[in-house]
């Protein structure tokens, strides 16, 4: 399973995408966690590991090579969603170098890229690469692969989510999350992901998320779960430490349960 999970800025996508990796872990799987977001620079230490690894961009050449690469393709008049900067026709796991994946015993780790500078331009190099690695990447039975989206829905835009099995939204307690979700829901339909759910995130109580739910159903939006307000993750990501078992681990075991069964 390629499991993608998305959100406004803010909702807490990264923490519900080591939540779930941790809970997959636990049951076995083997779990690949593939931080697509360029922005977002605490994901590896949410999971336990004390650095992030060498981005997946080092190892096609860097951010300056796939820009030639893209302009050349632009030029011949490919478009973006078509371009191929990986030399591998199929990637797995194991076939991945050991500076640009962690391991801690069944939980992998693999970063696309980061912005780190002023001036350095779009984030677009990131997006092409994402988008060729998750199409060309293979699981066997018994992996999963879950991957944090940038904010927003650019990535739809350029074709990352093309070699997704399931989708899952981060909506937190607020109007721009609602109208996302459904935004986020259509885009996934409109490329043939049928599997689709939003997770309800931040909630502090259950009035909160029946309101979400009831508003998510008017969008035609179905809710897989739930995670409440809970002061071990707050206290976490305020440390930068790695987020431990307590009532949001279980929650995000239930909803790792539902999505399993749903597939």
């Amino acid at each position: 399973m390629k499991l993608s999970v998305c959100g406004k800025g803010g909702s807490g996508k990264s923490t519900i995408v080591t939540l779930l990796a941790k809970e997959a872990q636990a049951r076995g799987y083997q779990v690949l966690v593939v931080d697509s977001d360029e922005s977002n620079s605490g994901l590896f230490g949410m999971l336990g590991f004390d650095k992030a690894p060498i981005p997946l961009l080092e190892l096609v050449g860097g951010k300056r090579k796939v820009q030639r690469v893209m302009r050349s393709s632009f030029s011949s008049g490919e478009e973006e969603y078509q371009m191929n900067v990986l030399a591998r026709k199929e990637i797995w796991i194991e076939d991945i170098p050991p500076e640009h994946i962690l391991k801690e015993d069944n939980l992998r780790l693999v970063c696309v890229g980061k912005i780190l500078q002023s001036l350095e331009g779009c984030a677009c190099p990131m997006g092409v690469l994402s988008r060729e690695f998750l199409k060309k990447l293979r699981l066997k039975a018994n992996e999963i692969a879950i991957v944090d989206m940038e904010a927003g829905v650019e990535h739809f835009g350029r074709g990352v989510e093309t070699s997704i099995d399931s989708v899952l939204v981060v909506v937190e307690p607020s109007l721009e999350s609602l109208t996302l979700a459904e935004k986020v829901k259509s885009l996934a339909a409109g490329i043939g992901i049928n599997n689709f759910w939003a997770v309800l995130n931040k909630v502090a109580s259950e009035d909160i998320a029946l309101k979400l739910r009831t508003e998510l159903k008017k969008r035609g939006v179905n809710v897989v779960g739930t995670i409440h307000n809970a002061p071990e993750i707050f206290e976490a990501c305020l440390e930068g430490h790695a987020l431990g078992k307590g009532k949001a681990a279980k929650e995000a075991g239930e909803i790792l349960d539902s999505l399993l069964l749903k597939m």
